[in-house]
């Protein structure tokens, strides 16, 4: 029997159980998980992840980090877009990383936790992070251990899927939100995964998770500036960048 993953708010203090079922997860949808993604998102997380990537131009000379690098899609599009960036993918999911190394040609893979990254301090001159934010045991830590590799002046760039804000404003997306998370995501498990429950998880997980302010709230109380948000997808999902302080921030 899978071992079922805590939601957000029940994880501190069992964060070596959630990431034993999240990695145990993730290894499991790993053949199907790029299809899924394609028909989820109707092929639109190619574009997203484009401009996100587009954000990353503003960051200094140095390496480029894709945290929670999955299958690799984002590493493939960062080495087509900066081919004169050293590019590292780090995901505590081998299988993931395996599954994707055709996409990319120099893209060096790390099995690593985005809990406790195995890079020095200030190593990388921008870190980007696509749908793997909301699945951290922690995500404060994460966010912590984004910035403590991440350089003074470095860009950090996030896509996720967010909760939607409350009141009018953000009273549409919730609607589809749980459309999406009762029915369309466990349905497209069942059918090209065989997989209703990661699927489910996955659905709940975007519901439960930080709203796009919230987020970009955590970064500034963490020194970040010129943190900006914006919506793709009517909203659906959305980016966030902020400069780490320092040299090359204003």
């Amino acid at each position: 029997m899978t071992k079922p993953i805590a939601e957000l708010d029940a994880r501190r203090g069992h964060e070596r159980d959630h990431g034993g079922a999240v990695r145990a997860m993730f290894e499991r949808i790993a053949p199907t998980y790029d299809r899924l993604n394609r028909v989820m998102s109707g092929g639109l997380d190619v574009r997203w992840r484009r401009r996100a990537i587009e954000l990353l131009a503003a960051a200094p000379e140095g390496d480029v980090l894709d945290v929670c690098a999955g299958t690799l899609d984002f590493a493939a599009e960062i080495e087509r877009a900066y081919p004169d960036r050293r590019v590292v993918a780090a995901d505590f999911a081998a299988e993931m990383l395996e599954r994707g190394a055709s996409k990319v040609r120099r893209v060096e893979t790390v099995v690593a936790d985005a809990l406790a990254l195995p890079f020095e301090s200030g190593r990388f001159a921008a870190i980007v992070c696509g749908f793997g934010l909301r699945n951290l045991a922690d995500v404060d830590q994460g966010l912590d251990e984004a910035r403590r590799v991440l350089r003074p002046g470095g860009v950090l760039v996030y896509l996720e899927l967010f909760r939607p804000p409350a009141g009018l404003r953000g009273l549409a997306v919730r609607v589809f939100h749980d459309a999406f998370a009762k029915t369309l995501l466990p349905a497209l498990g069942r059918l090209l995964a065989d997989d209703r429950d990661a699927y489910a998880y996955l659905a709940r997980s975007m519901a439960r998770f930080l709203t796009r302010a919230e987020l970009e709230a955590k970064l500034r109380a963490r020194g970040f500036v010129e943190v900006r948000g914006e919506d793709v997808g009517l909203g659906v999902a959305a980016i966030v960048r902020g400069v780490r302080a320092g040299q090359g921030a204003s």
